[in-house]
């Protein structure tokens, strides 16, 4: 499948990058499907939306700076992901990268989950204490080496 990119032009996309989000992300409901893909920085991912070449947005894994992480979420959610087990999901949470060249934050109030097999995700909403929309992303990396 061919799809228009903002950051990094036209790409060819396997149908197996193809991520269907039926509840959207929050502020942008109405786009469902996206493509996941490398970032050309790693750890990175991109999530471009296949329905507009504009939206698109970066992505982490939080478990590389907050190891302490995790996440509840309701099993009829899991399920409806294909979500069988924690092996089965994908956790990633999105990324701000200010212009001013501020730190950079990742939302772990609201990870992205993704069932690996189904190809189905959510961005859901956490209710714990711990996880903030904004968490310093070298800041948090730094502390959890020590």
């Amino acid at each position: 499948m061919r799809i228009q990119t903002k950051i990094m032009g036209e790409l060819d996309v396997d149908e197996r990058q193809i991520i269907d989000i039926p509840d959207g992300l929050i502020g942008f409901k109405k786009f469902t499907s996206y493509a996941l893909l490398d970032a050309p920085q790693k750890p990175y991912f991109y999530l471009q939306s296949t329905e507009l070449a504009e939206l698109g947005f970066i992505l982490l894994d939080p478990f590389l700076f907050r190891p302490d992480y995790s996440v509840d979420v309701a099993d009829a959610a899991m399920g409806s992901l294909g979500i069988a087990g924690p092996d089965d999901a994908l956790v990633l949470t999105l990324v701000t990268v200010p212009s001013d060249g501020g730190p950079v934050t990742a939302n772990l109030m609201g990870p992205l989950i993704i069932g690996r097999k189904a190809r189905r995700g959510a961005q859901i909403i956490l209710s714990d204490p711990r996880w903030l929309t904004k968490h310093d992303v070298m800041a948090e990396l730094a502390a959890s080496r020590k």
